[in-house]
């Protein structure tokens, strides 16, 4: 089943709004973790400084999954562009249509996903 144009326009403006949150929120994210804390001090518990090491941990955490999002949406609004938005990059078969209403940035079919992540391809 070929996506028709108006559904590829519906993903591509999905991926557009997604593309532009997630960008807000990294900025927001990597400016809170290269702001340093104004209360650090020789007066500071060491816990807190743990605890605030933890968070930052956690932040750089998210903030680097966030980025692998982007790049995949980049790719899918790529993929948009040449025409190809819907095919799996490494199977060359139709991506579902239910997987892309789940996860719009898709670009591999679930079984090729699966056995790029467990190193089989």
């Amino acid at each position: 089943m070929v996506l028709k144009k108006s559904e590829i326009a519906k993903f591509k403006q999905r991926l557009e709004d997604m593309r532009r949150q997630l960008t807000l929120s990294v900025q927001g994210s990597t400016a809170n973790v290269k702001t340093p804390d104004e209360s650090s001090g020789y007066s500071q518990h060491q816990a807190d400084q743990g605890t605030d090491n933890f968070d930052r941990t956690i932040t750089l955490e998210v903030t680097s999954r966030e980025y692998e999002i982007l790049r995949q949406i980049e790719r899918a609004l790529e993929k948009i562009d040449e025409g190809t938005y819907g095919i799996c990059d490494i199977s060359e078969q139709e991506i579902p249509l239910a997987r892309l209403e789940a996860v719009p940035y898709a670009t591999m079919t679930v079984k090729a996903q699966e056995q790029l992540e467990k190193g089989l391809i």
